[in-house]
């Protein structure tokens, strides 16, 4: 699975909206908060901590798992999963690098220099998950069963966090649950939205412009559709998508020829790269007529982010660095 079909997945229409019910009626149980199995000293595997019992909540995908009622020892698979816990004031044993990378995001690597990696996205080396004992296992969108299993025998409290098509506002919250946090994540959720209200708000004369988000491949663009990550921060700011942008979805287009680069015109014009290859793509067509005759270019209305923030799944600390960006470029 490559980073940029997991993030931003090409599924057919009728399937994408099937999944996005199956994970959002999972994550809205979790959600509203779960039983708890005062056991005792519920058994987690990996290490004890589960002393204080366990509660049930229900995963990504319907599943019901025990879970430690105050865990203390949680390995991340994904930088949402990373950007989650951090948001909720936790700091996890294990973290997996971050996005078509070979250390952790950028935007998270103050908060996790003293963090042991226990492999890439979503490739955890075992030795090393097991090594970090963990009590909770957050596993992202893992989809790989065998992988899930071997995880569940270091413990079973192991959860998916995302369903395909979730956005990350209901998997943060599913994650909140899990880590008995609930209370913590809505205002975590409650003070992004105020701020993305507010930044937008104070925008001046580019208050509700249209954004184009694109995402430079190595074989040419790909813009998002409004549910993918950053473009749902724009909205949330009161920005616009152009017309020929305005799909209700959370995938990317296919990369675009260089005949077709007019569709990734826009007001403003903000443009992330995931891998070396896509950001030499980016630089040579920047040479060329064709990229300079677009409107956000002609206005110097092209702004350069980074990829493993823009083009991910997201987080509440990735939203408020996207927010950022755009009040940067914008006022």
């Amino acid at each position: 699975m490559t980073a940029s079909t997991r993030l931003l997945p090409f599924a057919p229409r009728r399937a994408v909206q099937v999944l996005a019910a199956v994970g959002a009626a999972a994550l809205l149980v979790t959600g509203c908060g779960s039983g708890s199995d005062e056991d005792g000293g519920g058994k987690s595997g990996g290490t004890s901590g589960a002393s204080g019992g366990t509660r049930t909540v229900k995963d990504a995908t319907g599943t019901a798992v025990k879970v430690p009622a105050s865990p203390k020892r949680i390995v991340t698979l994904t930088q949402e999963d990373l950007d989650a816990v951090l948001a909720l004031g936790v700091k996890p044993v294990g973290i997996t690098n971050g996005q078509g990378l070979s250390k952790p995001p950028a935007y998270l690597a103050a908060k996790v220099k003293d963090i042991n990696v226990v492999g890439n996205l979503l490739q955890p080396v075992m030795d090393k998950v097991v090594a970090a004992k963990p009590d909770l296992i957050l596993a992202g969108d893992m989809q790989d069963e065998q992988m899930l299993k071997q995880l569940r025998e270091i413990t079973p409290a192991t959860l998916v966090t995302m369903a395909p098509a979730d956005d990350w506002k209901l998997s943060f919250r599913g994650i909140g649950n899990a880590l008995n946090k609930m209370t913590e994540a809505n205002k975590v959720i409650g003070d992004y939205e105020a701020k993305a209200k507010q930044a937008g708000e104070g925008l001046g004369g580019n208050k509700g412009a249209e954004v184009s988000i694109v995402r430079w491949n190595p074989d040419g663009p790909s813009w998002m559709e409004k549910k993918q990550f950053a473009s749902g921060v724009a909205l949330d700011m009161g920005l616009k998508r152009p017309k020929n942008q305005d799909k209700d979805g959370n995938a990317h287009t296919p990369a675009l020829s260089l005949e077709k680069i007019n569709e990734i015109d826009g007001d403003w014009l903000f443009l992330s790269t995931l891998t070396s290859d896509g950001e030499k793509a980016l630089k040579d067509v920047q040479e060329k007529p064709a990229y300079k005759d677009l409107n956000a270019v002609r206005k110097n209305h092209a702004v350069t982010v980074d990829g493993s923030v823009w083009s991910t799944r997201g987080g509440p600390i990735a939203s408020e660095v996207v927010v950022d960006d755009i009040v940067k470029a914008l006022k």
